[in-house]
């Protein structure tokens, strides 16, 4: 009886590994392959086409390399400022004294979100003057609210009956913060976080309008001087970078997840 009921067991793990295992190739695989196809249509669209003087000024190794140099630079330095900000404010809005300043926080933090990322970016050039660090305080406000929300969510949901355990073993608030609780909201709170990091991208391309710099340099000159090819290609460049980075954190995902969730 034992061996019957044992049985289906392993019978329905082992396709499940398989599923997994099939999952993680595919995610591995499918968006590299994805790029080089952009990527590559880009190039051979780029090579058939008769480019006069603006567009080979801003279709060049040189000045597309500077401009995708801005626009990491944008998201890094927002995105790790948001980090640093939403994970610990987020954990202290979960704390029990502190717990009711979230009516007040949420509202403020969800305003990057309800107004529309063009709107931040021109209200706080109009406030605050143009530039690369005025563009970093409005992609901060534009993504604040994703990893401040999961933060929270990841880790009112850890089931309370391990944190007394914890505690009844003898361990500090502080120890089970950082040994239990944490742990087990990682996954959520990756999941703000790449969402922050698409957020960021995106946002960044408009940056250009508050002198600002990144690839969205090309998409505002190709619509200003009708250069399709180089709107093309800032185009094209802003999604696939936005591509590349999304397949990073899901890798980064997958790595810092603890092990059994």
């Amino acid at each position: 009886m034992t061996q019957l009921v044992g049985s289906p067991t392993r019978t329905t793990a082992a396709p499940q590994r398989e599923r997994s295992g099939v999952g993680f190739v595919f995610d591995l695989v499918f968006t590299p392959a994805l790029l080089l196809v952009v990527l590559g249509a880009l190039y051979a669209y780029l090579n058939n086409q008769s480019l006069d003087d603006i567009e080979r000024r801003e279709i060049n190794r040189q000045e597309i390399t500077n401009r995708l140099v801005e626009h990491l630079q944008l998201v890094a330095v927002s995105s790790a400022l948001v980090i640093l900000i939403a994970v610990p404010l987020g954990v202290l809005l979960t704390r029990p004294r502190l717990r009711h300043a979230s009516v007040l926080v949420l509202p403020l933090a969800n305003l990057g979100q309800a107004v529309p990322s063009i709107g931040i970016l021109a209200l706080l050039a109009i406030w605050f003057g143009f530039g690369f660090e005025m563009a970093i305080i409005a992609l901060v406000a534009i993504s604040f609210l994703s990893v401040l929300r999961n933060t929270m969510v990841g880790l009112t949901a850890v089931d309370p009956s391990l944190i007394e355990a914890a505690r009844g073993m003898g361990l500090s608030k502080t120890v089970v913060l950082f040994r239990v609780e944490l742990p087990l909201a990682v996954p959520v709170i990756l999941a703000g976080v790449r969402v922050a990091l698409i957020l960021n991208v995106g946002s960044a391309a408009l940056a250009t309008y508050t002198n600002a710099g990144g690839l969205g340099n090309l998409i505002e000159t190709g619509i200003a001087l009708d250069r399709m090819p180089v709107l093309l290609t800032g185009g094209a460049l802003t999604a696939a970078l936005a591509l590349a980075i999304d397949w990073l954190a899901g890798l980064a995902e997958r790595v810092l997840r603890p092990r059994g969730l």
